[in-house]
C-alpha cells in the first residue's frame, strides 16, 4: 500500500510514518518547512519528502491519504483531495486500525511526562530483551530512534497524547489505541485552543478508559484530584493507585537517588543523573507498568539506572567557562515548576538562570500566564521571550505579567538581544535552563557561541 502523509514532519507522524514503512508499505510525505531531524530521519528510511501542500501531489496516485493534525480546512491539498472524493484518514486511526491491533498497548497518557515515561518504559522492556515496538514524542539516546516496529514483537509502547486527531475527527488520539495497559500520570488544563475547560479534558481521558479491557491495567497517581473524577466515573480494568504509603511509592535518598518501596519492603535503589521528584514519578509508573508484562521490579530498577535520559528534557547542551547550559522541553507551568525545583535540589545555592519561550498554543493565548511567577520561583534570573508580532506573537505583555519578580526579570522580543543579555549576566558556577516546546531559534548554540567568546 502507497500512503501519502500530510504533515509528515510532525514528532507524531513523523514516527507513524517510520512505523509504515518497516510494515512494508510505501511510504511518501509533505509539510511546510520540510526541516530536520526528522526530515534527515525520514530521508534516511528511503521515505521521499515534498516541500508544501500543493494539490499536484494528487498526481502520486496513493492508494490513501494520511492525515496530520496541522491540516485544516483550506490546506490546497486537503481540498484537492475533498473535490476529488479520494480515501484518506487521520494518523492515529490509520494506526489503530492498521498497526496496533493485535499488539499489547502500552500507553502513557497525561498532561506532563509523557516522553519520558513511555521512554522509560520502552528502556525497560528492551533491557530485559522483549524489544518492544514503540512510538514516542521523542529519542532516548540508549533507543536511538524515536518509532521501531516489528511485527514479530507484541508490545507497543505509545505516548498517548489527548491533543485532537484531526480537523474531521476532534477526539483525542489516544482513544484510537486501545491499551491494555495505561499509564495516567496526571491530569491538568492545558491546550486551551482545543478544549475549554479541564472537565472536558476529562471526559477525553473517561473515553479513553472506556476502551481498556477488564484483564488490562490502569495506572494513577495518588492525590490527582482530576484523574480521580475520571476513575470514579468509570474504570472497568484493574486499577493501581501508586504514591501511596500501602501500595508503590518511593522513598527519596537524596537528589538523584531514590528508594522503591511496595508498602514496607523496600525493592531497590535507583541512583542516576535525573534530579525531581516527577522523575521518580515517572519511574515508579514505568516499573509498574513493566511489572503487568512479567518484568519485576528489581529488574526495572536495575535497568533505570542505566537510563541516560531523554534528548530535551534536562539535556545538558554544553558547559563553558564553567556555565552549563541545559535543554528542557517545560511548557506548562506546572512542568517549569517542577524542572526548576529539581534542578534547584541537585545544585543547592549556586546561580539558576532560567530562559523561558512561551510558545504552546495555551501559552500564547495566556492562559496560564498568571501562573508563571510562581512557577519561575526557584530562579534567580529570569528571561523571557516572546515576539510581538508574526506567528509566535505572545497575546500577553511578559514585562506585566512578571513583574512580580522585579529586577530579576527581563523580557527581550529579539533572540541576539536575550542572548546578549545572558551573556553579560551569566559568570563561572551558573546553570542556565532553557524551556520551550519548539526549536527556539537555535538559541542554545548561539548563547554556548556568546558565552565561549566573551571575556571570563
Amino acid at each position: 500500500m502507497h500512503l501519502h502523509i500530510l504533515g509528515i514532519c510532525g514528532t507524531f507522524m513523523g514516527g507513524l510514518a517510520l512505523i509504515a514503512r518497516a510494515a512494508g508499505h510505501r511510504v511518501t510525505g509533505c509539510d511546510a518547512g520540510v526541516y530536520p531531524p526528522m526530515s534527515t530521519q525520514l530521508q534516511e528510511q528511503g521515505i521521499d519528502l515534498i516541500e508544501g501542500f500543493e494539490p499536484d501531489q494528487l498526481a502520486l496516485r496513493p492508494d490513501l491519504f494520511v492525515i496530520g493534525n496541522v491540516v485544516s480546512r483550506g490546506n490546497p491539498l486537503m481540498e484537492a483531495i475533498l473535490d476529488a472524493g479520494l480515501p484518506y484518514t487521520s494518523g492515529p486511526q490509520w494506526l489503530g486500525e492498521f498497526v496496533l491491533q493485535g499488539q499489547h498497548v502500552m500507553a502513557v497518557a497525561g498532561t506532563h511526562g509523557k516522553t519520558t515515561t513511555s521512554s522509560m518504559l520502552a528502556w525497560i522492556l528492551q533491557s530485559v530483551g522483549k524489544n518492544p515496538n514503540f512510538l514516542i514524542g521523542g529519542v532516548a539516546p540508549g533507543l536511538e530512534v524515536s518509532a521501531r516496529f516489528n511485527d514479530k514483537q507484541h508490545l507497543f509502547v505509545i505516548e498517548a497524547d489527548e491533543y485532537d486527531t484531526a480537523f474531521f475527527d476532534k477526539r483525542s488520539k489516544f482513544v484510537h489505541y486501545r491499551p491494555r495497559t495505561a499509564i495516567l500520570n496526571n491530569l491538568e488544563y492545558d491546550h486551551a485552543d482545543i478544549f475549554p475547560d479541564l472537565a472536558a479534558i476529562e471526559t477525553q481521558f473517561h473515553h479513553l478508559l472506556r476502551t481498556v479491557a477488564r484483564s488490562g491495567l490502569v495506572i494513577t497517581p495518588a492525590r490527582d484530584e482530576a484523574l480521580a473524577r475520571v476513575i470514579a466515573r468509570g474504570c472497568w480494568a484493574s486499577h493501581s493507585n501508586i504514591n501511596t504509603p500501602e501500595g508503590w511509592h518511593t522513598r527519596t535518598i537524596d537528589a538523584l537517588s531514590f528508594d522503591v518501596c511496595m508498602g514496607e519492603k523496600n525493592l531497590g535503589t535507583i541512583a542516576w543523573t535525573h534530579t525531581g521528584a516527577h522523575n521518580q514519578h515517572n519511574a515508579l509508573a514505568a516499573i509498574v507498568a513493566a511489572a503487568h508484562v512479567g518484568v519485576s521490579p528489581e529488574t526495572s530498577i536495575a535497568a533505570l539506572c542505566r537510563f541516560s535520559g531523554v534528548k530535551r528534557r534536562m539535556e545538558i547542551r554544553g558547559t563553558v567557562r564553567g556555565i552549563t547550559v541545559y535543554d528542557d522541553f517545560a511548557h506548562h507551568p506546572t512542568a517549569i515548576a517542577t524542572t526548576l525545583a529539581g534542578l534547584r535540589a541537585s545544585i543547592g545555592p549556586q546561580r539558576l538562570i532560567a530562559i523561558l519561550e512561551p510558545r504552546s498554543n495555551t501559552m500564547k493565548l495566556g492562559t496560564m500566564a498568571a501562573r508563571l511567577p510562581a512557577a519561575l520561583s526557584d530562579a534567580d534570573l529570569v528571561f523571557c521571550y516572546g515576539q510581538r508580532d508574526g506567528k509566535q506573537a505572545l497575546g500577553w505583555d511578559p514585562a506585566e505579567v512578571l513583574a512580580s519578580l522585579g529586577s530579576r526579570m527581563q523580557a527581550h522580543h529579539e533572540i541576539d538581544t536575550l542572548v546578549q543579555a545572558v551573556s553579560r549576566c551569566a559568570r563561572p558556577g551558573d546553570h542556565i535552563v532553557i524551556m520551550s516546546n519548539g526549536g527556539f531559534a537555535g538559541v542554545h548554540d548561539r548563547l554556548l557561541e556568546t558565552l565561549a567568546s566573551s571575556p571570563a
